[in-house]
């Protein structure tokens, strides 16, 4: 037998790694097992098993719960398959649990496990019964032991307490279903529940939420592996290094050499997110899916790039430390700047926002939501947004009033032209372009100083913290239907900042903008 951390292909560990302590582990005992049904375990199969099998002094279980993230068709079946026969012939378990998110996959993984039995004279006698009634379906050993097969319902949690649970298809586990089983394993000696998917969507609630816990670390009885790739995006300058491709930019127009370096990358981005790659997977099979498929899709499905969904949907682009580095309390524009407004509404017309934006002493961008006497130009419905933007049109003659027309704020375009507001508008692909490019005055990266500052506004902070994106062609835009929160505050300040960009010519003006605020 390997050892579990034998590198035979070129086999690269979980880019994330989260083992509970232990002071052994069965992991061997079920790989000798699987072995001795015909299953020959991968490498990457006989490191999770190991992980996820950890012992403690008392005998139990290190990890209480076993998260396995890994792309489809690396093998995840026989990583069940060799830990649900050890259940039954090495742990004593009573009843195991098999559950999966489609009746079919259920059924196939019975099958699958059922022929290792039949294949298996030594295990073959131990069946007493095999039941395919519907909602019956599983195989019962002489002696009581169990593994029934079951397909999940939203409040069916309580149908699969068992000594060992599998959650197979888990980016499909509903969250109710796990809060309904949780309780009832309680009463078990020694239990142990097994999440295993591909990448998540934003559906993907539960199996995000223990993900996170991985990510963090610190939970003493989870075992977490996940094998993907730390992905470029759309910020990334050409033959970026610090992070994993997911396909070739202009691949038919790269120089040969060039081509050939690119291609060698995006291999070992396979490698990273697919541990069986050179064994069930191969480089050709993959090379066809990437020219195939959607390339959010493939990065999905085979790079492990998923769109988890983030525990309270806050800060999910812009990181809350990102954004608190650059308040400044005392923060205004230059006395000599361009100033550029600019109005966004909240997709239900619920609340309109007015902003400015100019260019501080220093160079810096600043960006925040006017105010009158008694109040923040934030508030509820439009009927004021007319009236206000004519009265700091006339008041500051701006070099720009910016409105996406694009969006809900479009409506007031007309009034706004009437009341003598001259508007501009960004096209769709400048809007998207805009939100890169606050991003990247935003966010630190690689090459990149942060160089807009606010003034720790609540609205603008709230909506720079529920902010969710959207696709658009080959950029992304601020999302308004999936973000958690109202985003017209922020995008108030995307469109401030390409005003500024687009028409912010210095000229000189009469007093600072602090004092007419």
């Amino acid at each position: 037998m390997s050892s579990p951390h034998a590198d035979p292909l070129g086999y690269q560990e979980p880019r994330i790694r989260h083992v509970p302590p232990r002071v052994s582990s069965a992991g061997q005992e079920a790989v000798e097992l699987a072995a001795a049904a015909g299953l020959e375990l991968d490498p990457w199969q006989q490191l999770a098993l190991d992980d996820a099998l950890g012992e403690r002094e008392d005998g139990k279980w290190a990890a209480f719960e076993v998260g396995i993230v890994v792309s489809r068709q690396n093998g995840k079946g026989g990583l069940i398959e060799a830990r649900e026969l050890a259940g039954l012939f090495l742990f004593g378990e009573r009843l195991i649990i098999h559950s999966a998110h489609l009746f079919d996959t259920s059924m196939e993984a019975m099958t699958r496990l059922l022929t290792l039995f039949e294949q298996t004279p030594d295990l073959e006698r131990h069946i007493k019964r095999v039941s395919r009634s519907h909602g019956e379906e599983g195989i019962e050993l002489f002696g009581g032991r169990r593994v029934k097969f079951k397909t999940r319902t939203k409040g069916g949690g309580r149908g699969l307490s068992g000594d060992c649970v599998i959650a197979d298809e888990a980016m499909y586990l509903p969250s109710p279903t796990v809060a309904a089983l949780m309780p009832t394993m309680s009463a078990r000696p020694n239990p142990q529940i097994w999440y295993l998917g591909s990448a998540g969507e934003k559906e993907s609630v539960h199996l995000g939420r223990v993900r996170a816990r991985g990510l963090k670390g610190l939970d003493p009885r989870l075992c977490y592996l996940e094998w993907s790739i730390d992905p470029c995006d759309e910020f990334c300058p050409p033959g970026c290094t610090e992070h994993d491709p997911t396909t070739i930019r202009d691949e038919h127009r790269l120089p040969a050499l060039e081509l050939e370096r690119q291609r060698a990358r995006l291999v070992e981005s396979y490698r990273k997110a697919n541990p069986a790659l050179g064994i069930r997977i191969t480089v050709e099979h993959i090379e066809s899916e990437r020219r195939s498929m959607d390339p959010a899709d493939f990065a999905r499905e085979r790079l492990g790039v998923g769109d988890w969904p983030v525990e309270g949907e806050a800060w999910r682009v812009i990181s809350e430390d990102a954004w608190t580095a650059l308040i400044d309390t005392a923060s205004q524009p230059a006395a000599d700047s361009p100033l550029v407004f600019s109005l966004a509404v909240a997709r239900d017309g619920s609340y309109g926002c007015i902003g400015v934006t100019g260019r501080r002493y220093d160079g810096l961008v600043h960006s925040e939501i006017t105010a009158d006497d008694e109040q923040l130009d934030y508030r509820p419905g439009t009927g004021w947004m007319v009236p206000r933007a004519a009265e700091l049109h006339e008041r500051w003659k701006p070099a720009a009033f910016v409105v996406d027309a694009g969006g809900p704020a479009g409506a007031l375009i007309p009034r706004l032209e009437e009341a003598g507001v001259t508007v501009v508008s960004p096209s769709t692909r400048e809007y998207a372009q805009a939100c890169g490019a606050l991003y990247q005055a935003i966010v630190p990266r690689e090459g990149n100083t942060p160089y807009v500052r606010h003034r720790d506004q609540a609205p603008l902070n709230a909506a720079v913290a529920g902010a969710d994106t959207r696709k658009l062609a080959d950029l992304w835009a601020w999302s308004r239907a999936s973000s958690a929160v109202d985003i017209s505050p922020l995008e108030m300040m995307t469109l401030g900042t390409w005003g500024l960009t687009k028409f912010g010519k210095a000229k000189a003006k009469p007093a600072p903008w602090a004092a007419y605020r």
